[in-house]
């Protein structure tokens, strides 16, 4: 994505809050006019000190009289007017309030302008925030199988917060440094016109220093944010796999591994740092040593018997020159935090431009129950280019267990993950009650399906919040559905029963009562039809009998597709299909199968030859 399109995009975003950025502007706008009356009125001051009083007086009379009046006069007529009075005292006295006055009033403009440009940030970085993990959720599980959780992450965090970075930036330090840049240029002009072309040699001096830096922190500053999302990825998969990396004895491995990754950012990291912290020192150089050539000149003019500038000019002039200095050092900065914000940009807008492979199609079908049978025909599935599933075709009817079985590999968990259009198939089609399920709406399709996997998944929060999980349902009803999954016993002996936080994952619960609160949470939800993925696979032999029961009771009165790595829970299915490398290879009762189809009964021996 190129810097341009990136730009715009990010003042499409910074737009929506105008009312703020309305607010902002116009107190940037007075904080620019204060900020240079009170250069205006210091070089008075210093003017009032170091010369003569009745000299200042003899001068304002003179502007007084006088018939044409440059803007520089003018200025100083209504600065006199307001400042000068009767006695030097008197008029050090008046200069010293309105300096008062007017930094005070700076002040204030200039909270104004950073309070409502902090609002207006902190509600893009929300914003965005929400709309990027919203669409988290509307990517499908595709996405999520190529790409690691922990770079994830670090764009949703890290990014999102550069990008807040950079928008303030952009608009407070793009629009009012340029903005006193100008003011200070153009008084400058009014004091002397020919000392102040001069003085604007630094302006494309310093740009084209300021572009040629920008460019290269951009390159930098997007190899460092891909380089720190792999750290996070690194660091997201290391603390989910402790237990595995301390059973293999990994620990040095994974040390080792992680300070490389580290020492490549911090290298990355230097480099960037040594580019963006040279751009100031040579701006500053070059701005020193044009500053010094004008002071020589303008000196000279004061100094020289027929003088072309007052000496309360070249002390304005010299003060308003220094003042030049803070804005053009700053305009520097915000170019290099731009260019970081631009390529986190550009990692957030290329997962938001980032299309969904599972979609409603327009006028999509609402289905509130399910009344008949699923169908498969004919269907295909590749993952990238290896087919997966190939030409499987049969019925699971209203009511009805059906079995799917096979080696590690034939397909079996991907079979399931097309029913509720985790994918799509790639060829043929599943119909629900006749229906091709790509016409149905994505929620109401899911909606009417329960799934307990091998792999149950719970929340950092308490018992009864993940059995109740998307549901506002009374505490009965979370209890009755513990006790028929054979969980309630355990849950009231936790410390705090079903308002004990169970931790990541539940990892302060043992793999069956993890299963059973799984179960519990899919009795909750009462769908018709329900997908058990190899539940009791990874469990004990007494942690089996007990979710087995739970299991048995989830199924009763629905429609069951049971992924089954032990066959002795199959054994009652109405139906059992045997998958080898993604095609069907039997399917028939249990007795039918152990009688007719080798794979299944060599699959069946092989688990209970003893």
């Amino acid at each position: 994505m190129n810097q341009p399109s990136t730009l715009r995009r990010i003042l499409s975003l910074i737009l929506v809050y105008w009312p703020m950025l309305l607010i902002s502007t116009i107190a940037a706008l007075f904080f620019v006019v204060f900020n240079s009356a009170s250069i205006w009125i210091t070089a008075t001051m210093i003017n009032n000190i170091l010369i003569d009083f009745d000299q200042m007086i003899k001068e304002n009379t003179l502007l007084l009289s006088s018939d044409s009046l440059s803007i520089n006069d003018h200025l100083k007529l209504l600065s006199n007017r307001f400042l000068l009075k009767g006695t030097a005292i008197e008029t050090i006295w008046s200069v010293s309030i309105a300096l008062v006055v007017v930094f005070g009033l700076k002040n204030i403009a200039l909270y104004i302008k950073n309070i409502s440009l902090s609002i207006a940030q902190y509600r893009l970085l929300r914003d965005l925030r929400n709309r990027l993990y919203g669409h988290f959720h509307y990517l499908s599980l595709s996405y999520f199988n190529k790409n690691k959780s922990g770079e994830l992450g670090a764009v949703l965090i890290a990014d999102i917060e550069n990008m807040k970075s950079s928008f303030g930036s952009t608009f407070q330090k793009m629009f009012v440094e340029p903005l006193n840049i100008l003011t200070i240029l153009s008084l400058l002009f009014i004091i002397d016109s020919k000392i102040a072309l001069l003085a604007l040699v630094i302006v494309p001096v310093s740009g084209t220093v300021i572009y040629f830096i920008s460019q290269s922190i951009r390159r930098r500053s997007r190899r460092s944010q891909n380089q720190l999302a792999g750290i996070s990825a690194i660091v997201s998969e290391t603390l989910r796999s402790m237990r595995i990396v301390k059973a293999f004895v990994m620990k040095n491995y994974e040390i080792s591994k992680f300070h490389r990754e580290t020492s490549k950012y911090y290298s990355l990291m230097i480099n960037k740092e040594k580019i963006r912290l040279i751009s100031a020192p040579i701006n500053e150089s070059l701005g020193a040593g044009i500053a010094a050539i004008l002071l020589w000149i303008g000196a000279n003019e004061v100094l020289s018997p027929n003088p072309t500038i007052s000496s309360e000019d070249f002390i304005r002039f010299i003060l308003l020159l220094f003042s030049l200095w803070a804005p053009i050092k700053n305009l520097t900065n915000v170019v290099n935090e731009i260019q970081n914000g631009l390529a986190s940009a550009d990692r957030v807008f290329n997962i938001l431009d980032i299309k969904s492979d599972i979609n409603n199609i327009d006028n999509p079908i609402i289905k509130k129950a399910f009344s008949q049978k699923i169908d498969f025909k004919n269907v295909s599935f590749s993952y990238e280019k290896d087919e997966v599933i190939r030409k499987v075709s049969f019925s699971a009817i209203k009511g009805e267990i059906v079995a799917i079985v096979g080696s590690s590999g034939a397909g079996k968990s991907t079979l399931a993950d097309l029913i509720p259009r985790f994918y799509d198939v790639t060829d043929g089609e599943i119909l629900l009650d006749g229906e091709n399920i790509k016409h149905i709406e994505l929620h109401s399709l899911r909606s009417l399906m329960g799934i307990v996997t091998q792999d149950t998944f719970l929340f950092n929060d308490t018992v009864a919040a993940n059995i109740s999980y998307g549901l506002d349902i009374d505490q009965s009803i979370i209890e009755d559905a513990a006790k028929a999954a054979n969980a309630h016993d355990f849950i009231l002996k936790m410390p705090e029963g079903y308002s004990t936080y169970i931790g990541e994952n539940g990892v302060s619960i043992s793999g069956g009562q993890r299963q059973r609160i799984a179960i519990a949470r899919a009795l909750v939800k009462n769908p018709p039809i329900l997908i058990l993925d190899e539940a009791t696979s990874s469990l004990d032999t007494e942690s089996e009998k007990n979710v087995q029961e739970a299991i048995e009771k989830l199924m009763k009165n629905r429609t069951v597709i049971v992924i089954a790595h032990r066959l002795s829970t199959i054994k009652n299915a109405n139906k059992i299909i045997v998958l080898d490398k993604g095609q069907i290879i039997g399917q028939g009762s249990h007795e039918e199968l152990i009688e007719k189809n080798s794979t299944y009964k060599e699959l069946y021996n092989l688990q209970f030859q003893n």
